[in-house]
């Protein structure tokens, strides 16, 4: 039986003969239905149309995104570290060529997901690369359309994964929503991969959002909670979750700025 993606969000759903009535990640606020209407599609399918591709951000951590772009299209990281592999995020699209390459490279120790937008296929890779465990924070447990034993839930505000490879939970977006710190990232001055938790703008500057396509801001004292809990956590680059919403440094300058921006934004008075 196929296990059906929602081709909106790209949630994949428990095999079955038919897909279901509707997508529960669609249906929530902070997400759509499509306005033609609930889409279905397959791995199979979408294999005769995508491809994965592959690119270097900086040493030790590669992006994987699918072509041409599918649902809402964030890419993946791969980060490398003498311990093993983590896979940051997820896509929908896992293929034998991506398998054979992510291999090559060390396979993957762990999967960390930042929100449910992008817990994607994350059993398909899981399954790929040896059942390998899902963290995901319990905040978030009834977002999981797909339940597996692969799924970790961890509590807190803090999940160390591997040495120098850490999970905060920050909040905002999702309840859960969370973003990784990699201490030996940028040669070890620390990068934040930060899904859409932190969200990476045209400018190379940050906002937060509840919702991002339905345009609900989050409040000013969620905002201040979510920048105080990065204060002790040093960094200079900051990956979004897509190839080009990169800030390569000065990123904790920027996150600082950004804060008081959207703060003066939603509380103060108009502004020109």
């Amino acid at each position: 039986m196929p296990a059906f993606l929602c081709t909106t969000c790209g949630t994949q759903y428990p095999p079955a003969d038919t897909p279901p009535p509707g997508c529960a990640i669609c249906q929530e606020e902070r997400q759509y239905v499509n306005p033609l209407g609930q889409g279905w599609t397959t791995a199979e399918a979408l294999s005769r149309t995508h491809r994965n591709a592959f690119g270097e951000h900086e040493p030790d951590l590669l992006g994987i995104g699918t072509v041409p772009a599918f649902a809402i299209g964030q890419r993946a990281l791969l980060v490398s570290t003498p311990a093993g592999n983590v896979l940051w995020d997820c896509i929908s699209f896992v293929d034998p060529a991506t398998i054979r390459i992510v291999a090559a490279l060390g396979g993957i120790a762990a999967i960390a997901i930042s929100h449910p937008h992008y817990y994607a296929a994350m059993i398909e890779w899981s399954r790929a690369f040896g059942d390998a465990p899902i963290l995901l924070h319990a905040a978030d447990r009834r977002w999981v359309m797909r339940p597996d034993p692969a799924v970790r839930f961890w509590e807190g505000e803090t999940h160390p994964i591997l040495p120098g490879v850490t999970l905060l939970r920050l909040g905002g977006h999702f309840a859960g929503g969370t973003v990784l710190h990699w201490a030996a990232g940028a040669g070890g001055a620390g990068a934040l991969l930060s899904g859409d938790i932190v969200q990476v703008g045209p400018d190379k500057k940050v906002s937060f959002m509840r919702s991002y396509p339905d345009l609900i801001p989050l409040d000013a004292g969620t905002v201040r909670a979510l920048a105080a809990k990065l204060e002790k956590w040093p960094f200079e680059p900051i990956y979004g979750a897509w190839w080009d919403r990169v800030i390569p440094e000065g990123g904790k300058a920027a996150l600082a700025y950004s804060v008081r921006r959207y703060i003066a934004a939603v509380t103060g008075p108009p502004q020109d």
